[in-house]
């Protein structure tokens, strides 16, 4: 099957790649058209996905299709802004007609929850490798940045942390762990939850937002980088995921500082707002808060500084 046929036969005619108000024109054509509305920004960000780096070699296309979506649209939710449509740039090492339509599905899926459309991309013979650039509307001049931290806000985290990287634990080994477990933990990896309502929430309130990908303590020295700031993480405040936990209780809350793949939001916020944020979100959790200096700092329940190595996933490092 050639290229065309293959965005033809899975794509083109799927339900969430359907013009709607936002989009005038979608598959079909060089460009897609999209209508942003007026007094609005276009938020535009991608994320690829190749195999054995990302995912296991064999992974259920169904899956891997909610995770890579998933994945794209969380930075969206850590700007702030509403999906509105995506594109997908597909290499694939053979024409697999059933990977293609499973992997459609799970796209489907996490595009019906998310409200976001396909308008277009492109499918190559390679590795298996999936590319994702996913578009979204914040109004003007609303859009959260990791730049605007600044001394005396607090810190805060969206959930637990940890459970996505535990997951990798059972690609490589058998587990004794229960059914229940398990399935928390694949959950977290395959189908991580963006934080969209959170994140528009967050709009005109908060300094600095970021979600967590590479791990909590890479993705807050990010912040505190961009801000010119020190954050300062209280280690004994980080909240673990309880399947995490069940995994490996010594080495969960390595997980949770270093681990990524959380895909919740990292960001910083006035007092003011802490109790009007506990009331919306109840899962967010203080974990530090931000000072004059540079970089970032880890104590323990004493205030005492921590040493750590390691921060976080590296792709050349």
């Amino acid at each position: 099957m050639q290229e065309f046929e293959l965005i033809r036969q899975i794509f083109r005619n799927a339900d969430y790649a359907q013009p709607n108000a936002q989009i005038a024109q979608s598959i079909g054509d060089d460009c897609a058209l999209l209508n942003i509305p007026a007094g609005q920004q276009l938020a535009v960000t991608t994320d690829s996905l190749l195999e054995h780096v990302h995912f296991p070699a064999d992974a259920d296309p169904f899956l891997l299709g909610q995770r890579a979506l998933a994945v794209a649209v969380s930075d969206l939710a850590a700007a702030g802004a509403v999906p509105l449509a995506f594109t997908l740039a597909l290499s694939l090492p053979h024409p697999d007609v059933a990977w293609l339509q499973s992997f459609s599905r799970g796209l489907a899926a996490m595009a019906q929850q998310c409200h976001i459309r396909l308008v277009g991309g492109d499918t190559t013979a390679g590795p298996l490798n999936i590319g994702i650039t996913a578009m979204g509307c914040v109004p003007q001049g609303c859009g959260l940045l990791r730049s605007g931290a600044t001394a005396g806000e607090l810190l805060f985290v969206s959930g637990p942390l940890g459970a996505a990287a535990a997951a990798l634990r059972l690609f490589k080994h058998d587990s004794l762990l229960s059914a229940d477990t398990q399935q928390q933990l694949l959950d977290a990896f395959w189908t991580p939850q963006p934080q969209l309502a959170l994140g528009q929430w967050l709009r005109g309130k908060a300094g600095a937002v970021q979600d967590i990908s590479d791990g909590l303590l890479a993705d807050a020295g990010h912040i505190a980088h961009e801000s010119s700031v020190q954050l300062c993480i209280e280690q004994h405040k980080v909240p673990l995921a309880q399947a995490a936990v069940a995994c490996d209780a010594a080495q969960a809350l390595n997980w949770a500082l270093t681990g990524g793949d959380d895909y919740q939001l990292l960001f910083t916020l006035t007092p003011a707002y802490q109790e009007q944020l506990q009331h919306e979100f109840p899962q967010a959790v203080c974990i530090g808060y931000v000072q004059a200096g540079q970089g970032l700092q880890l104590v323990d329940d004493q205030g005492r500084s921590l040493t750590y190595t390691k921060t976080g996933y590296q792709h050349f490092g």
